[in-house]
C-alpha cells in the first residue's frame, strides 16, 4: 500500500470570509486515499471544527493572532512531520516561511496568496513593514499559488519572487452544493431587480460605492434593493449611510453566511464592488450559479475573467458612478430570473478542487 502524503493546511479559523472558505474546500477536497489531511486553526472563534470530515484532523490553536501560535505550530510540526505545509492567509505564510529553519528539513511550504500584492500594500491599511515581508520571506517558499496570471505577475514584480515559483491555479467552488441550493424557495420579497453582494464588510470591498450607485439605479428601478450577506467591522457605517441616503427597506445587511448559495434563488443580480481582489470567491460562486455579474475592475484577474463574457458587465472605473452605470446596463438587457453558462465551469472534471 502507497504511504499517503501527509499535508497541514493553516488557516485562521473555519468560516468567515472567502480565503478560509477555500482552505475548508481543499480540506474536504483532498482525497483520504492519497492524503493525510490535518487542517491547523490559528483561534477557535467562530469555528466549528465539526463541520470537517471524519477524516480530517482538526488543530486548533487558541491563539489571538498568528504570532501568537508560533510556539504551537512548531510543536505541531515536529509531531506530525508533515510533508507538505499550505499556509492560506500572508500573516500566517509570513509566520511559516519565518519559522522555517526550525522546522525538519524536508517539510514543503506552499503559500496561497489571495490578494493583489500591490493594490494591498498600497490600499490595505497594513503595516509599513508588510512589503519588507513579503520581499524577505515569500522566497522561503517552495512554491506560491496565485488565482490568476495577473496575481502571479504582481507578485513576481513586487516580491521578487521568480515566476517558475508561482502557480496558478483557480480557487475550488463547491459547485454541487451551489447547483443543490437552487432549487430552494427564493429568499427575496418585492417587485425587484434584487441585487446581491457578499463579503466581509470592510473598506476595500467598496460596499459604499454600491449603497451609492443603488440611489442612483433607484431613478430607473424604483423597486430596486440591495442585499449585502457579511459581516465586519463596517456594518454601522453602512447602516448609516443607506439612511442618510433613505434606502429604507430597499437595502439589507444579512448575518454572514458560511454558504450565501440560499440568497441565489431569487437573486436578478450579483455585484462585485471591491476597490480590489485577487480573484474573489463570490463571484465564481455567483457564476457556477449562473448568475448575471457587475464588478469593478477590482483586478487584472477579474477582468481577464469578465471580459465579454455572456452575462458579465464590468464598470468603467472603481466608482459609485461607474458602477451604477454597468448595473443599469445590466438591468436592462436581462429578464427577471435570467441565467446564463458563463463557460467558467464546463463540467465537473474541470473543477480544481
Amino acid at each position: 500500500m502507497v504511504e499517503r502524503t501527509k499535508v497541514l493546511l493553516l488557516t485562521p479559523r473555519i468560516g468567515g470570509g472567502g480565503a478560509q472558505q477555500v482552505m475548508a474546500l481543499v480540506a474536504r477536497g483532498l482525497s483520504k486515499e492519497r492524503f493525510k489531511v490535518h487542517l491547523g486553526l490559528v483561534r477557535a472563534r467562530d469555528s466549528d471544527p465539526r463541520a470537517m470530515p471524519s477524516w480530517v484532523t482538526v488543530h486548533v490553536f487558541g491563539a489571538a493572532r498568528a504570532r501568537s501560535a508560533a510556539l504551537p505550530l512548531i510543536r505541531l510540526v515536529w509531531r506530525l512531520r508533515p510533508d507538505v505545509i499550505l499556509s492560506g492567509a500572508p500573516e500566517i505564510s509570513f509566520l511559516v516561511l519565518f519559522l522555517r529553519p526550525f522546522f525538519p528539513p524536508a517539510t514543503r511550504i506552499l503559500v496561497r496568496q489571495n490578494s493583489t500584492v500591490s493594490a494591498a500594500l498600497a490600499h490595505g491599511k497594513v503595516p509599513w513593514y508588510t512589503r519588507l515581508l513579503y520581499r524577505f520571506l515569500y522566497r522561503r517558499a517552495h512554491g506560491v499559488i496565485c488565482q490568476s496570471s495577473a496575481m502571479a505577475e504582481d507578485l513576481a514584480r513586487e516580491t521578487g519572487v521568480p515566476m517558475e515559483n508561482i502557480t496558478v491555479l483557480p480557487n475550488p467552488v463547491d459547485l454541487e452544493g451551489i447547483l443543490a441550493a437552487q432549487g430552494a424557495p427564493s429568499a427575496w420579497s418585492g417587485d425587484g431587480p434584487h441585487l446581491l453582494a457578499v463579503g466581509r464588510l470592510v473598506p476595500e470591498k467598496g460596499f459604499d460605492l454600491l449603497i451609492e450607485a443603488l440611489v442612483s439605479v433607484r431613478k430607473r428601478f424604483p423597486s430596486a434593493d440591495l442585499t449585502i450577506a457579511g459581516s465586519g467591522r463596517e456594518r454601522a457605517a453602512l447602516e448609516e449611510l443607506s439612511l442618510e441616503a433613505n434606502l429604507g427597506s430597499s437595502f439589507r445587511i444579512a448575518d454572514s453566511l458560511d454558504t450565501p448559495y440560499a440568497l441565489f434563488p431569487g437573486a436578478t443580480l450579483f455585484v462585485l464592488s471591491s476597490r480590489y481582489e485577487g480573484m474573489p470567491n463570490a463571484l465564481l460562486e455567483a457564476a457556477a450559479a449562473g448568475l448575471p455579474l457587475v464588478a469593478t475592475p477590482a483586478s487584472g484577474g477579474v477582468v481577464d475573467l469578465l471580459r465579454e463574457r455572456n452575462g458579465a458587465w464590468l464598470a468603467a472605473e472603481v466608482s459609485a458612478n461607474a458602477l451604477a452605470d454597468a448595473i443599469l446596463l445590466a438591468l436592462e438587457n436581462i429578464s427577471s430570473g435570467q441565467r446564463f453558462r458563463h463557460g467558467f465551469f464546463p463540467s465537473k472534471a474541470s473543477l480544481p478542487v
